[in-house]
Parts: C-alpha cells; sequence; structure tokens
C-alpha cells in the first residue's frame, strides 16, 4: 500500500484526539486511505510477546448502518420503551456517521500462548486487553490526523453473537470496542485536566 504519511504530527494528533459524537456520514479521505491507516497500525501497533492477537473489521456505509441497526435491535429487547428515545438518539447518532472499527481479541492466540508459557497464563489475557488499548488508541489518532472524528463504544458482549453472525466472523474473535467515525460537524465541550504534578513523577 506504499508508505504511511498522516496528515498531523503525532503529538498534534494525540492532543487534538477527542470523542466526536456528532458525526456526519462524509469523509475527508478515501475508503483506500482509511484501509491503509488500519493496515498500517494493526502491523506496527506492539503486542504482548508479539502475539499479533488483535483482529480489526472495518464497516463503512450500508455495513457499518447495519451494525447500528442490529444494535438497536438488541436494546430494545433490554431498554424499558418508555426510556427508550435516549438509546435511540444515541444509535442514530451512530448510524449517521461514515463508518465503524470493530476491535477483537483471537483468543485462539491467548490460549496457545497461555499453553507455550505456563507461568504467565493468567496475565496473557490481562495483555492482551492492553494490545486491544494500544491498536484502538493508534488507529483513533490517526482517524484524527486525517480530518476524522470518532468516539470509542461498547455494546459488547450483548452484540457479539449477532456480528459474528452476521459477518462471518471466528468464534475465536472476542469483540472488545466499536469506534464509530466519520466528519465532525460540532466542536467536542472543553475538556478538564487533574493536575498533572500529582499524576507525573520524575525521579533522577
Amino acid at each position: 500500500m506504499g508508505e504511511l504519511h498522516l496528515g498531523k504530527d503525532f503529538l498534534t494528533a494525540v492532543r487534538e484526539r477527542r470523542s466526536m459524537y456528532a458525526l456526519s456520514k462524509a469523509s475527508p479521505i478515501s475508503d483506500e486511505r482509511i484501509l491503509q491507516l488500519v493496515t498500517d497500525a494493526v502491523k506496527y501497533t506492539p503486542s504482548a510477546f508479539n502475539s499479533q492477537s488483535t483482529r480489526i473489521v472495518v464497516l463503512l456505509l450500508e455495513q457499518h448502518e447495519r451494525l447500528w441497526e442490529l444494535t438497536t435491535d438488541i436494546l430494545k429487547t433490554i431498554v424499558p420503551s418508555d426510556q427508550f428515545e435516549q438509546t435511540q438518539q444515541r444509535m442514530d447518532g451512530f448510524k449517521n456517521a461514515y463508518g465503524t472499527v470493530l476491535f477483537f481479541e483471537d483468543q485462539s492466540v491467548i490460549e496457545e500462548l497461555q499453553r507455550n508459557f505456563a507461568l504467565y497464563q493468567d496475565r496473557f489475557p490481562v495483555w492482551s486487553q492492553h494490545t486491544s488499548a494500544m491498536h484502538q488508541f493508534v488507529i483513533w489518532t490517526a482517524l484524527e490526523s486525517e480530518g476524522l472524528g470518532a468516539s470509542l463504544q461498547h455494546y459488547n458482549p450483548l452484540i457479539d453473537k449477532k456480528v459474528k453472525d452476521t459477518w462471518n466472523l471466528s468464534e475465536s474473535w472476542q469483540l472488545v470496542a466499536q469506534m464509530p467515525f466519520g466528519t465532525p460537524v460540532a466542536s467536542p465541550a472543553e475538556k478538564e485536566f487533574t493536575s498533572l504534578e500529582h499524576r507525573i513523577r520524575v525521579f533522577k
């Protein structure tokens, strides 16, 4: 796919990355460019024991809409109808975006590592989540660098089976998060930061 060049330098994209909920069904970059960002992120983001356990599904346009329609249908079965209006608005907001990145961790990889390195078997599921989190951050920041907004959602495990059945995914893939993305149509609220002197310690 060629060498990847982001639209912003890395730290600028890190500073400007926010949870964006007001998104339009448009993208300032091509689908090929989106796939390049995701592909490079999956290839170069580190993983525990170089496990490469992260699996990604990119849903665009109609397939993206399908995800949020099935999520809405599932939520209707558990959220009381007189309280569903707010949930419906949230689902409509996600559906109005351009696409969604689904993040999975392949449990067959984790189980093999547990067999091969029994001393650390209780740690591999934790490290798997670390691996997924790094992929989430890299992809989110890469999308931000190209003018796209995104947020991170967690409707798993409610939607896991339906997602696997709909897109014919391996049973060993465990859904971790969903990232709807699109062109931002509103600015996020000002973010507050707690004192950094309580969060960072330096020793020389």
